[in-house]
C-alpha cells in the first residue's frame, strides 16, 4: 500500500508541476487566467472498520480551480484593443452567422477583409443592436450580432436650416436703392456662409446688408455664385430681401415684429438648378440674435445642419461599450454597443482554448448587460488585460513541487529497502 500511496503523491506532484508550468508559460498571454491544482486525500475504511486506526491511502487531483482574479491593464495605440475593469467576458462567435457564443477577457481585436472586427482566431465580436442615438434596443444574447465597420462613405446631408447673427454698425449711414452685389455703395456690409447641396458639394453664399433711411431697418439679401447655378449670367439672387428692425429700446436687439428668415428654394432641375446636379432643396437663413448698436460689424454665430461626404477616419469606442464610427466630415454613427457577459459560477467554465470559455451546467446561465450597469465592468479602449500570473509565486511554487516529488520518491526507496530487507531474511 506504501507503494501506492507515493505513487499518488508523485502523481499530485506532477500534476502540480503541470498547473504552474502552464501558468508559467502563460505569463505574457492576454487576458489568461491562471489556474490552481486543487488536491483531496483519499480515505478508504471497509464497513465494519475502524476509522480511528485506519491509514490514508494516498491522494487524488481533485480540481485544478480558474484563478478570475482581474489582470493589470496595459494601455497600447490601438482603439480596438479592449480590456475590461471590473467584471464580465467578452463574447464572441466563431463565424458571422453562429448562434454558438464563447467568452474570453482578451481583447486584442482588429478587422478582417469584409471589415468585420475579430480576434487572432477569426472569433466574431458580438454586440447588442443600438437605435440611432446609441441607446440600446436588447441587450438579450440572441439578439447580438457581430461588428462591422461600415464599408462606404459617410452620406452627405443638404443644409435644411442655417443660422447667422451679427452685429450692425448703428451709425453707419443709410442707403437708397436695391442692393448690386456687383457696387459696393450699394450695401453696407457683407459676409459669407458655407452650404451644402445634397451631393455634398459646397456653396458659399454670399450675404449683404444694408442700412435703409427707415430707423433701425435693415435689409438683407442672399446671393449664390454664378457658376453653382444653371443658367446664370451672374451672382444669382436666392429667396426675397429680408428687412431686420431693431428695438432701440432693447438695446438693439431685433423688434419682437421683425422678420428672422430668409428662405430659398433650389428646384431639381431646369435653370434656377445646382450645376452640379444635385436634388432641390429648401434652405432657412435665420438672423435671430443679430444687433444693431454701436460696434463694428462682426459675426457673432454661424452655423449650419449640412455636411459633405466623408470617409471613415476612425472609431471611438466609449467606457460603456458604445461603438461609434467616425466620419471625415465630423459625423459619427453608431455601430452597436459592445455586449458583456457574466456567469454566477465563472470557475465552472469549460476552457476551449486561445483564452477562451463556453457555458457549461456548473457555470449556470449566461447573463448578459452592459459596460457599466449592474456587476459588469467598465471597457477601456486601447488597453489590453494582461495574464493574471504572479511569476514569483509560481516560481516557488515550483520549487515546492519538485520537493514534493523528491520527498514521494524517497518514501518509494524506504519502502523499496524495507521489503528488500524482509524479502533477505533467511
Amino acid at each position: 500500500m506504501a507503494f501506492n500511496t507515493s505513487i499518488s503523491g508523485l502523481n499530485a506532484a506532477q500534476a502540480d508541476l503541470d498547473v504552474k508550468s502552464n501558468n508559467i508559460a502563460n505569463v505574457n498571454t492576454t487576458g489568461f487566467k491562471q489556474s490552481r491544482a486543487e488536491f483531496a486525500d483519499v480515505f478508504a475504511v471497509s464497513a465494519f472498520g475502524t476509522s480511528g486506526t485506519a491509514v490514508g491511502n494516498g491522494t487524488v487531483l481533485n480540481n485544478v480551480a480558474q484563478q478570475f482574479e482581474q489582470g493589470n491593464l496595459e494601455f497600447t495605440d490601438n482603439a480596438l484593443d479592449l480590456g475590461i475593469s471590473g467584471q464580465g467576458f467578452f463574447a464572441l462567435a466563431p463565424n458571422q452567422a453562429s448562434a454558438e457564443v464563447v467568452y474570453t477577457r482578451a481583447g486584442a481585436f482588429g478587422v478582417n477583409n469584409d471589415g468585420f472586427v475579430v480576434n487572432s482566431a477569426g472569433q466574431f465580436l458580438r454586440t447588442f443592436p443600438v437605435n440611432p442615438d446609441g441607446t440600446v434596443s436588447s441587450t438579450s444574447m440572441s439578439s447580438t450580432t457581430a461588428l462591422q465597420l461600415p464599408s462606404t462613405a459617410g452620406t452627405p446631408q443638404a443644409t435644411a436650416n442655417a443660422a447667422i447673427s451679427a452685429n450692425l454698425p448703428s451709425t453707419s449711414p443709410a442707403l437708397v436703392g436695391a442692393i448690386d452685389p456687383a457696387d459696393p455703395l450699394t450695401y453696407t456690409n457683407s459676409t459669407s456662409a458655407t452650404i451644402f447641396d445634397s451631393l455634398g458639394n459646397e456653396h458659399i453664399v454670399t450675404l449683404y446688408y444694408q442700412k435703409t433711411t427707415t430707423a433701425n431697418r435693415w435689409n438683407v439679401d442672399a446671393y449664390l455664385p454664378q457658376a453653382d447655378i444653371s443658367g446664370a449670367t451672374g451672382p444669382v439672387k436666392i429667396g426675397p430681401t429680408v428687412p431686420l428692425d431693431f428695438d432701440p429700446a432693447l438695446g438693439g436687439a431685433l423688434a419682437a415684429a421683425s422678420a428672422t428668415v430668409l428662405t430659398f428654394a433650389i428646384p431639381a432641375s431646369g435653370a434656377g438648378s445646382f450645376v452640379s446636379g444635385a436634388a432641390g432643396q429648401t434652405t432657412d437663413i435665420n438672423f435671430s440674435g443679430s444687433t444693431q448698436n454701436s460696434g463694428g460689424f462682426n459675426v457673432i454665430n454661424l452655423t449650419q445642419d449640412g455636411f459633405p461626404t466623408g470617409r471613415l477616419s476612425g472609431l471611438d469606442i466609449s467606457d460603456d461599450g458604445l461603438v461609434r464610427a467616425t466620419f471625415t466630415n465630423g459625423q459619427a454613427k453608431p455601430l452597436g454597443k459592445i455586449a458583456l457577459a457574466n456567469f454566477a459560477n465563472s470557475q465552472g467554465l469549460k476552457q476551449v482554448g486561445n483564452t477562451s470559455w463556453v457555458e457549461t451546467l456548473d457555470s449556470g446561465q449566461v447573463l448578459s448587460g452592459e459596460a457599466g450597469t449592474g456587476v459588469f465592468g467598465l471597457i477601456q479602449s486601447g488597453s489590453l488585460e494582461a495574464s493574471n500570473v504572479d511569476l514569483t509565486s509560481e516560481l516557488v511554487g515550483l520549487i515546492t513541487a519538485q520537493r514534493n516529488f523528491q520527498a514521494n520518491s524517497k518514501a518509494i526507496e524506504t519502502n523499496n529497502a524495507i521489503t528488500q530487507t524482509i524479502i533477505n531474511l533467511r
